[in-house]
């Protein structure tokens, strides 16, 4: 019944206060495990959003540009044409007609509403490689970058491991068409990820201060791998395809030739079609022409702009590429963890036989079916023990008497630790020390368990390479011959003498 504009003042500013108490309610609540926590984020993100948006209604509420606000508040301060007390009894009035009309109407208490807030499961969708945001499904991308003319043929785990290093990929293809797509696909799957894995990250002021430290890069031509920028004040220069100083004539920038005047068009963002001569004029206005002050029927259609501090930059240009490539390269840096997670399970993977992967898979089902049982209560481990048959932590004696307190690092795994004895013998078999062990290209045989130092490995396959070349069978001195009269020789000296007459 309350419409008036100060009570949806009011209201917004209860719904906002309640609001930001339920975030600090459910940021004091201890996560009990991953998926919690991600759903437990995703609350909060939907929470925050809905605090953004009630207070943008607020702002324009006191803005009062239609002045309502000015006119309500002079209305019940009585400056109307009735007076106050006629305003008072007109507003009792109304009330006690509302209340007539509608006997059972009660004041409603939203508190319920918003505590279902807390309850609700958000909906995350995550690819089967993505295991509910572990580990990151670059496949289609991997892909997309083996096809292309700029790509590599290359391991997915190579590929993870350097796709967001852009220094090796030829200046030439960065400015096609196909490397800008392939970086525009890039920038929309990491960002999606880290929306859905990480959704309580400002992404708008990451790329905010970013471009705000790129520009000044640029201007300066420190930005890695584009020292030579080609927007420099205002102007085209083409230091790295070709350089419009030295060519005073349409006729003398023809003689490079169409392949090199198609280049320097394609870094412009400018048309490349034509015979030899149209690519020349075309290229000469941008040698005395700021590259905003030519015709846009000169520029390839439908070709997109990237709008950065408020300046438009032409998305074929080196500037936005080079922006795109920065931002690709930040979020790689938040994602760093995700990403070393995401190729070590690719590698383990590769070890393993068709049995055991379908053996992890239905472990890892019956992990998030336990994960999200919401009757599951939190056991009281203090001593961080490990849990036995039962679902309960075993019993400290059990835990002494295995030596699971006792830690083994093994650098050939990469000083990953194992923690028991058990543990660690049964790692020698296992797809990280083998893994280790094909790395350093040697054999993993039963005569290197208990070695665990790279330097200490390479040693004794020194050792063993050499052993094997004393026992060699050596057929020039160990195989027999026999003559007619029943002598012996070795191989050797049989053929001597045969060449000799001799026998």
């Amino acid at each position: 019944m309350s419409s008036t504009l100060l009570e949806v003042t009011r209201a917004a500013h209860e719904d906002v206060e309640r609001l930001e108490r339920l975030i600090a309610r459910e940021l004091q609540r201890e996560a009990e495990n991953n998926r919690d926590r991600l759903f437990q984020n995703h609350r909060v993100r939907h929470m925050i959003d809905l605090v953004i948006s009630t207070t943008d209604k607020l702002v324009y509420i006191y803005e009062d540009k239609d002045n309502a606000r000015k006119d309500e508040i002079a209305a019940l301060g009585g400056q109307g044409a009735n007076g106050l007390f006629s305003a008072f009894y007109e507003r009792l009035k109304e009330i006690r007609d509302y209340h007539r009309r509608h006997p059972a109407a009660r004041v409603v208490d939203a508190t319920e509403d918003y505590e279902e807030l807390l309850k609700e499961e958000p909906h995350i969708e995550f690819s089967g490689e993505e295991a509910f945001g572990r580990y990151l499904d670059m496949h289609e991308l991997y892909n997309e970058y083996i096809n292309s003319k700029f790509g590599a043929l290359v391991e997915y785990t190579a590929y993870l491991d350097s796709f967001s290093q852009t220094s090796n990929i030829p200046f030439n293809l960065k400015l096609t068409r196909q490397y800008r797509e392939y970086l525009e696909h890039i920038l929309e799957y990491l960002i999606s990820f880290l929306e859905r894995t990480q959704p309580l990250q400002d992404l708008e002021r990451i790329f905010s201060k970013l471009e705000n430290e790129f520009d000044e890069q640029w201007a300066d031509g420190k930005v890695p791998g584009w020292e030579n920028n080609d927007l420099e004040n205002g102007h085209a220069s083409q230091e790295s395809v070709i350089d419009l100083d030295y060519y005073n004539t349409v006729e003398e920038l023809m003689e490079v030739g169409p392949e090199k005047l198609k280049e320097a068009l394609v870094a412009l963002g400018l048309k490349v079609g034509g015979t030899i001569q149209q690519r020349a004029e075309r290229l000469f206005l941008t040698k005395h022409t700021p590259l905003d002050q030519i015709d846009r029927k000169h520029f390839v259609k439908g070709s997109r702009t990237l709008v950065q501090n408020g300046a438009p930059v032409q998305s074929g240009s080196k500037k936005a590429i080079a922006l795109m490539e920065a931002k690709m390269q930040r979020l790689c840096e938040v994602l760093k963890e995700t990403i070393i997670q995401t190729k070590e399970n690719v590698e383990k993977k590769q070890a393993l036989t068709y049995e055991e992967m379908e053996a992890e898979r239905e472990e890892e089902e019956i992990q998030a079916d336990t994960e999200s049982d919401d009757e599951e209560q939190q056991i009281y481990n203090p001593l961080k023990l490990p849990m036995g048959w039962d679902g309960k932590p075993i019993p400290y004696w059990l835990y002494k008497l295995h030596g699971l307190g006792q830690e083994f690092k093994c650098e050939i795994c990469g000083n990953h630790s194992y923690w028991g004895r058990r543990a660690y013998e049964r790692h020698f078999k296992e797809w990280r020390h083998q893994h280790g062990m094909r790395c350093l290209g040697i054999p993993n045989t039963k005569n290197f368990n208990e070695i665990t130092s790279i330097q200490e490995a390479k040693e004794l396959w020194e050792r063993i390479q050499e052993r094997q070349g004393l026992n060699k069978w050596r057929p020039d001195l160990e195989e027999e011959y026999e003559d007619r009269e029943g002598n012996i020789y070795n191989k050797k000296t049989y053929a001597d003498l045969q060449r000799q007459g001799l026998i």
